[in-house]
């Protein structure tokens, strides 16, 4: 039977493990885990915060997913979302879920990631001014336009 999740694995592009580790620890608030050492040779990095933990594995070729992400539970979205766009990443807010107020963020690879908070009555929770903010430092960049060269996923 199952009984949780243990960790959820992104991918990334290879060298992107320095980019990796300031989005998770410093913008995001988590800690960095040490792989084993016959996993540490393939490359990639782990986090935790808590009981969630991520897994970022190095993948040749990488390309993020569009529409695949996990989503995160928080407390005091309002808080949490401020953290990361006052370090620049992009937070857009998303009211079309009932029950949650939530919105969504990319790391500096492309990869979506949901944040969540549960809200005490199911009416659609209004976004705060400004419902899609930009960050303006080294996350807050238009992650489709860095991937603009690239050839569309089949």
């Amino acid at each position: 039977m199952l009984a949780a999740v243990d960790h959820v694995q992104l991918a990334a592009p290879p060298g992107s493990e320095p980019q990796l580790r300031a989005y998770y620890t410093d913008v995001l608030g988590m800690t960095e885990l040490p792989k084993p050492p016959a996993l540490a040779a393939r490359g990639g990095c782990w986090f935790r915060a808590g009981a969630v933990e991520l897994h970022l594995g190095i993948e040749p070729g990488f390309r993020p997913a569009l529409k695949a992400h996990p989503g995160l539970r928080v407390r005091d979205i309002e808080a949490y979302a401020e953290r990361l766009a006052s370090r620049g990443a992009d937070v857009e807010w998303d009211d079309a879920l009932p029950g949650r107020r939530r919105f969504y963020s990319s790391d500096p690879v492309g990869n979506r990631l949901e944040f969540l908070e549960a809200v005490a009555h199911t009416a659609k929770a209004p976004a705060p001014s400004g419902r899609a903010r930009r960050g303006t430092g080294a996350f807050g960049r238009n992650v489709s336009q860095c991937f603009a060269d690239r050839p569309p996923r089949r």
